[in-house]
C-alpha cells in the first residue's frame, strides 16, 4: 500500500435521507442546464437585462435560432428562466429567485452556509 494512501481522511458514509437524495437531484438537474457555454450566456444574458424576445437573443449568440430555442427549452425546464408568450413571440427572462436557490444548493455542497460566504459564489 502506498503510503500516500494515508494522508486522505476516511470515507463517510454517504447521506442517504430523502432530503439529501432531493438536494442532489435538484442540484443535478441545475448543473447540466448549465453545463453548455451557450446556456450560461444566456444566463448571463438574461441577468443583465429584465426581459428579451428569442430574437434578441439569437442576435446575441452564434448559433441559429432552433439551437437558441432549444437551449432556452432546457433551462426553462431546469426552472433558471421564464418564458411568457406575447402573441407569436415568447419573452424570457432570468428566475431570478430560483437562480438564489441554486447559489444556496452550491454553497451547501462546498460546506459554506452564510450569505457572506455565498457572495464569492455570485
Amino acid at each position: 500500500m502506498n503510503a500516500d494512501a494515508n494522508c486522505c481522511p476516511p470515507i463517510l458514509p454517504l447521506d442517504t435521507a430523502p432530503d439529501a437524495v432531493e438536494f442532489a437531484e435538484e442540484l443535478a438537474r441545475v448543473a447540466k442546464a448549465l453545463a453548455h457555454p451557450i446556456r450560461v450566456r444566456i444566463v448571463r444574458l438574461l441577468l443583465a437585462r429584465e426581459a428579451c424576445l428569442c430574437g434578441q437573443i439569437v442576435d446575441e449568440l452564434p448559433v441559429s435560432q432552433a439551437t437558441v430555442s432549444q437551449h432556452l427549452k432546457v433551462l426553462k425546464e431546469a426552472g433558471l428562466i421564464r418564458g411568457e408568450i406575447d402573441g407569436p413571440r415568447v419573452c424570457y427572462c432570468a428566475d431570478r429567485d430560483a437562480l438564489e436557490r441554486h447559489i444556496e444548493l452550491l454553497g451547501a455542497l462546498a460546506g459554506t452556509h452564510s450569505n457572506d460566504e455565498l457572495e464569492v459564489v455570485r
